[in-house]
Parts: C-alpha cells; sequence; structure tokens
C-alpha cells in the first residue's frame, strides 16, 4: 500500500473543500472494494477523504411516498429497518443478501452505488424501484447512472448524499449467488407500479440494465408466463469463469419468472 494522507471531514463542505485541493484524491465510505485495491497496489490516491464523520449521511427516513436512505448508511442497518420493510420488503431483503456479515455491517448503499460493480446487488434495486440518486450538486434519475463497467454519471468532486425510492405495489429480488464472494453471478429485481412493470438485472452485462422486453410482456401481463419464450441476447452479457454469458441469460429468465410467480 502506497503512503496517502488520511482526512476525517465532519460535513460536506470541507469534503469539498480536500477535492478541490488534492492531486488525486479518493472518497472512502465502506471501504469493501477501495481498501483491497490499495492493498494489492492497482490505485495510489494522494488523499483518503473518510465519509464515516458526517452525520447528515447516515439513517433512513420517509419523505411522503418515498423512502430516503442516507449514502453512508451500512447494508445491515437498511435490512434490518423495520422502516424499510415496511415500505418495500424486497429493497431490505436485498440488503440482507449482500457478501457476509462482515461486509453488510461495514459497506455502505452509497458506496456500492458509486462504485458500480457489474455484479453488485444495489444496482439491481436501484433501477428496478426506480430510484433518484441524491448528490451534492443535484438529484439523477436510476436510467441515467449507470453507463458502463465501473463507470456512473457522477462527475469528479461530485458526491452521493442519499437515495430516494418510490413505494411499489409489489416488488421481489431473486439472486443466483456466487458461494464464495455472496456478488450476483444473476440478480433480478422486479416492480410492479401504477401502469408499468420494472424489471432490472444485475451481474449478467457490464452495468446493471433493464430488458425493455421482458418488461412490455410484464406491464401487458404481470404472470410468469408472460415471459415464456422470451430471451435475452448473450452476445450482450458478460462470460467468466462462473459462468458463461449464454447460462446468464438463461438464468435471468428463471429468476425474472420466479421473482414474478412469488408476487403475482
Amino acid at each position: 500500500m502506497q503512503a496517502f494522507t488520511y482526512h476525517r471531514p465532519t460535513d460536506l463542505t470541507e469534503v469539498v473543500k480536500i477535492l478541490a485541493d488534492c492531486e488525486d484524491p479518493k472518497l472512502l465510505a465502506g471501504g469493501m472494494t477501495l481498501l483491497p485495491t490499495l492493498k494489492q497496489r492497482l490505485a495510489a490516491p494522494s488523499d483518503l477523504i473518510d465519509l464515516a464523520r458526517i452525520q447528515n449521511l447516515h439513517g433512513i427516513c420517509e419523505d411522503k411516498s418515498e423512502i430516503v436512505i442516507g449514502a453512508m448508511t451500512c447494508h445491515a442497518d437498511v435490512a434490518a429497518s423495520a422502516l424499510v420493510r415496511a415500505f418495500c420488503p424486497a429493497l431490505a431483503d436485498l440488503a440482507g443478501q449482500i457478501g457476509d456479515p462482515a461486509v453488510r455491517h461495514r459497506g455502505t448503499i452509497g458506496g456500492s452505488v458509486a462504485n458500480a460493480d457489474p455484479a453488485a446487488d444495489y444496482p439491481a434495486a436501484v433501477l428496478g424501484l426506480n430510484a433518484i440518486i441524491e448528490t451534492n450538486q443535484r438529484r439523477i434519475k436510476a436510467d441515467d447512472f449507470f453507463t458502463d463497467l465501473f463507470e456512473t454519471a457522477l462527475e469528479p468532486g461530485e458526491i452521493i448524499t442519499a437515495l430516494r425510492f418510490p413505494r411499489p405495489h409489489k416488488a421481489q429480488y431473486q439472486k443466483f449467488r456466487h458461494p464464495a464472494s455472496g456478488y450476483a453471478v444473476v440478480g433480478v429485481m422486479v416492480a410492479q407500479f401504477a401502469g408499468a412493470t420494472r424489471l432490472a438485472i444485475t451481474g449478467a452485462g457490464p452495468n446493471a440494465f433493464r430488458p425493455a422486453a421482458l418488461e412490455e410482456a410484464l406491464t401487458r401481463s404481470f404472470t410468469a408466463k408472460a415471459l415464456e419464450g422470451l430471451q435475452l441476447d448473450p452476445d450482450e452479457l458478460l462470460s467468466d469463469m462462473h459462468a458463461s454469458a449464454a447460462y446468464r441469460a438463461h438464468v435471468a429468465l428463471v429468476l425474472a419468472q420466479r421473482a414474478v410467480g412469488l408476487i403475482a
């Protein structure tokens, strides 16, 4: 690990100033990806800015028809929250399936979404539940946020402060879990809203995505049978040592049917 200057600011104004003054700074949320990257010498930031002491980045509350989760809220708190479970049980269930207990008690929702790992669970929730990503500069729609492998719409110096989730009529998350890491080989979030159904897939492509044909079929008929005969294009999916693109395409469809069958 290379030497760096460590900062523990207490407000976002201080964070913005440090970001502007430093040569190559990195924000530290839970550190579940960043710290291993530093240890492997795959990153060598000049400064590390720990967000843990910024109190208004923590916590969960309800705001009219939305639930608002602070960016520094850990996965375990989302999974255990009575408010989240009453508002959207599928979101709490998803958080409870992330990694292992150590990861869930340290990793944060904002850090996971900003990192945009193709096998992370939260991107499926953000897209499937039509969330809004709040930053220190603006609000970003879920459909505009994930752009490519580990890439998002965040600009340099832009910091996720919270995520807003509207209440779905029904929602369900199904995941084919990697047995060692807990990452999603494939994960599918299905959510039914007034007049439309959203379906988001993580783990299968360079970033989380919504398959239009599957959503259109479910909007017409919210049944598992409505997905019969449909398929994803393997040419647009990932192949690796854990699963081929064709296998991921098949599993995604199976998980989508299973999710719909549980709540239809």
